[in-house]
């Protein structure tokens, strides 16, 4: 009886400790977010941002342009070749970087183009907005995503 009150609390001293890190500072990349288009400034959808035993995924969860909302990834390569972009998980293998202020290591998948990209997320003013660094070797393109909430 002592033995499985123990291991259940050690659980729980776990799972609440990281989800206070990862919570409380109103810092970090978890929650939702309105991409925003980093040439044209238009808000193009929702990625609702996860965290589980400390590594990031995004997936869309809101297609906000109209006329792509039933849009399939024709030019993504392997299992999300032609699925539908909403409900595509986009950013994968995220972790924070050990007292930089950043999250990287993942990557993040752009659906217009179907390349893969390296990617390190930074939480910016205060937590309600989100510099999306996206690399392809040397060269990078950063993207500011809102808070949604």
């Amino acid at each position: 009886m002592n033995a499985v009150f123990s291991c259940a609390f050690l659980i729980a001293v776990t799972l609440c400790g990281s989800t206070a890190h990862a919570t409380t500072d109103g810092k970090t990349p978890i929650g939702l977010w309105v991409t925003v288009d980093d040439k044209t400034g238009a808000r193009r959808s929702q990625v609702r941002i996860d965290e589980t035993k400390g590594v990031l995924t995004g997936r869309i969860e809101q297609i906000l342009e109209a006329d792509k909302r039933n849009a399939n990834c024709i030019k993504c390569t392997g299992p999300r070749r032609n699925q539908p972009v909403l409900g595509m998980t986009i950013i994968e293998g995220v972790r924070l970087n050990g007292g930089e202020g950043y999250w990287e290591y993942g990557s993040i998948l752009d659906p217009n183009d179907g390349k893969v990209y390296r990617v390190r997320l930074t939480p910016k003013n205060g937590g309600r907005m989100l510099e999306v660094r996206g690399f392809l070797g040397p060269f990078y393109r950063n993207q500011y995503w809102i808070r949604a909430e």
